[in-house]
């Protein structure tokens, strides 16, 4: 993913009434997971964001990385992990290829405790960690030209290998900020 040029293609709508979309293969018809029907980890108290991707509900979590005080480390204000579903759940570290290569991200800190954030994947896209007015943590960015918080990531993969997945597309899924409304935004490789 690291080498795709990615380019704003449309805003999608959920249609929360499909669970599954078919994809054309050689002549037939397979089906082809609704990101909607993935579990959502709701049992992380810091969570961030997440990323979810084929073939499996495998999930990488990015969550707020503080000490026992509360404290935002500052080398490091976000701790990615795995939760991997289809083993119960369990919680496991990335490895370092997936941390340098693939979902991990590079912080720099902007002061007041306000970071810019760039995944190593795709550096382009510019997050930003900043407490909202409640005093709590989120990830901003920009979805569908709305500055919105950022909760979801799913990437669309069919094939490739390891060091070059053939991505079909990048969904963006968070909340807009001035509205409240969810906000969707598909990334095609160009």
């Amino acid at each position: 993913m690291k080498y795709l040029l990615i380019s704003l293609v449309a805003i999608i709508p959920l249609f929360s009434s499909f669970t599954r979309f078919e994809r054309i293969e050689k002549g037939r018809a397979t089906p082809v997971s609704n990101p909607d029907t993935f579990p959502v980890p709701t049992q992380v108290p810091r969570l961030l964001f997440y990323i979810q991707r084929d073939p499996n509900t495998n999930t990488i979590v990015y969550e707020l990385n503080t000490d026992a005080q509360g404290r935002i480390s500052p080398s490091q204000p976000v701790h990615p992990f795995w939760i991997r579903y289809p083993e119960g759940g369990i919680r496991q570290d990335l490895n370092y290829l997936q941390r340098k290569f693939a979902y991990g991200i590079n912080a720099k800190a902007l002061g007041n405790e306000e970071y810019e954030l760039r995944s190593v994947a795709y550096s382009k896209l510019p997050l930003y960690l900043r407490r909202d007015m409640k005093n709590q943590y989120h990830v901003y960015t920009e979805i569908g030209a709305k500055k919105c918080i950022l909760n979801r990531v799913f990437i669309r993969i069919e094939g490739g290998t390891f060091w070059s997945p053939n991505v079909l597309y990048i969904e963006l899924k968070g909340t807009e900020v001035a509205t409240g409304k969810t906000v969707v935004q598909r990334l095609k490789p160009s």
